[in-house]
C-alpha cells in the first residue's frame, strides 16, 4: 500500500511544482506591452488570467493587435478569450486574484498598482524605470520589504548575454580600474504626444522626457559597473520645443566619481547612424560595446565572447519565476536596491537642471 501511495503523492507534487502562476497585466498604456503578451499567453512559466486597461483603444488592440508600429512591424498578438479583458485593475486583481501584476501603466502609477498588491502578497513587475520620482521609489522598496513581495522593473537590456560578459570582464580586473563611462541612448522619439499611446511621456509628472525614458538605462549600466557617484550634475535641451514643450528631447548627465566619470547621453533625436556601443575605459584597456582592446592586441580589438544566458535568466517572466519558486532575492541589473539608486540618480539630474550646479549624493532621506 505504502509502495503504491508514494509514487502517487511524488506525481502530485511534481504535478503541482510544474504549475504556471498567474499573472494578469496592469494597463495597456505602455507599449512595451505589445511586445510580452505573446510570452504570456503561452501559459508557461506564467498564465494569464487577465489584462485591464480603461482606454478602449487599448482594449481593442488586446483584441485584434496592436498597430505594427508597436511590435517592430511584425503582427502582434491578441486576446481572444474576451473574459479576460477587463476596465479596471483593481477589480480584475480582486476577480482572478494573480500571483503577479505585470504593469504597463504610466510610470507614475506604478506605485498605485504596488500600493494595491503588496498587502495581498502579490509580486510586481514593472517597465523601465521603477517609478517617476525618487520618493516613490522608496516607498516601493519599503513595500516589498515590508510585505515580503518581489518587485522588478524590466529593461530589455537586462536580457542580453553580451552585458554579462562585459561585467564578468570588468570584474576580472581585464582592463584595470575603470575611470570612464560613456553611453548614448535614444530613439527618433515617441512621434505626436497626441496621437500616440506613449503621450503620457510627454508629461513631466508621469516620468516623461528623455532623460528618464533612456537615460535610466546608461544609469543602471553605470550604477552596476562603478556604483553610487559622489554627484551629479545635468542639462537638458528642448531641440523640438514645439513637439515636446514640457520635458526635455535630449540630456546630457556627468556621474562624478573620486576615481573616476560617467558621460551619459540620452535622446528623443537620434538620427540613423553607426553606433560604436557603449564605451568603458580602465587604466589598462578599454572595452567598447563588447569588442575590448588592451596594450598589445590588435587596433580593432577583441571581440568578448557571450555565452547564453541560461534560460532563468534569458526572459523576464523566466527570470521572476525563477527568483519566486527559489525564494530569491532579484539580482543583478534587476535587484530592487540598484533600481532604487538609480532613480536617486535621476532625480539628481532633474535638481542639477533646474539649479545649473552639482547635486551632491546621497540625497536626504536616501541611505
Amino acid at each position: 500500500m505504502i509502495a503504491r501511495v508514494l509514487p502517487l503523492a511524488l506525481a502530485c507534487a511534481l504535478g503541482c511544482a510544474a504549475q504556471p502562476y498567474k499573472i494578469a497585466i496592469a494597463g495597456m498604456r505602455h507599449g512595451h506591452v505589445w511586445l510580452n503578451l505573446g510570452a504570456m499567453l503561452k501559459g508557461d512559466p506564467v498564465k494569464l488570467v487577465g489584462a485591464a486597461e480603461a482606454a478602449p483603444e487599448q482594449r481593442e488592440w488586446a483584441r485584434n493587435s496592436a498597430p505594427a508600429g508597436y511590435t517592430y512591424g511584425k503582427k502582434g498578438p491578441n486576446i481572444s478569450d474576451e473574459s479576460l479583458i477587463f476596465t479596471d485593475w483593481r477589480k480584475m486583481i480582486d476577480q482572478t486574484k494573480p500571483d503577479i501584476v505585470w504593469a504597463f501603466t504610466p510610470t507614475d502609477e506604478h506605485i498605485d498598482v504596488v500600493r494595491y498588491c503588496a498587502p495581498r502578497g502579490i509580486h510586481v513587475m514593472v517597465e523601465k524605470p521603477l517609478a517617476a520620482t525618487y520618493a516613490q521609489a522608496r516607498e516601493i522598496q519599503a513595500l516589498a520589504r515590508k510585505h515580503n513581495i518581489l518587485v522588478m522593473a524590466n529593461y530589455g537590456s537586462t536580457w542580453s548575454a553580451g552585458q554579462y560578459a562585459v561585467k564578468a570582464a570588468v570584474d576580472a580586473g581585464e582592463i584595470g580600474p575603470v575611470w570612464r563611462l560613456r553611453a548614448l541612448t535614444g530613439s527618433a522619439g515617441i512621434g505626436d504626444p497626441k496621437k500616440s499611446t506613449y503621450g503620457w511621456m510627454a508629461e513631466p509628472e508621469k516620468g516623461g522626457g528623455a532623460m528618464v525614458d533612456f537615460g535610466c538605462y546608461s544609469v543602471l549600466w553605470s550604477l552596476w559597473l562603478k556604483g553610487r557617484p559622489e554627484s551629479v550634475y545635468a542639462a537638458a535641451n528642448h531641440l523640438k520645443a514645439d513637439q515636446y514643450p514640457k520635458v526635455d528631447d535630449h540630456a546630457t548627465m556627468i556621474l562624478n566619481y573620486k576615481d573616476g566619470v560617467a558621460i551619459l547621453e540620452a535622446t528623443w533625436n537620434m538620427p540613423p547612424a553607426p553606433r560604436g556601443g557603449n564605451e568603458i575605459f580602465g587604466r589598462k584597456g578599454s572595452i567598447v560595446g563588447n569588442t575590448i582592446r588592451k596594450a598589445g592586441t590588435p587596433a580593432a580589438g577583441d571581440p568578448i565572447k557571450a555565452d547564453p544566458l541560461p534560460p532563468e535568466r534569458a526572459a523576464p517572466l523566466d527570470y521572476m519565476v525563477s527568483r519566486i519558486r527559489t525564494k530569491q532575492p532579484l539580482d543583478g541589473p534587476s535587484a530592487l536596491d540598484l533600481n532604487v539608486a538609480v532613480m536617486e540618480v535621476l532625480e539628481a539630474a532633474r535638481t542639477s537642471v533646474k539649479t545649473g550646479r552639482a547635486v551632491k549624493l546621497p540625497l536626504r532621506g536616501g541611505s
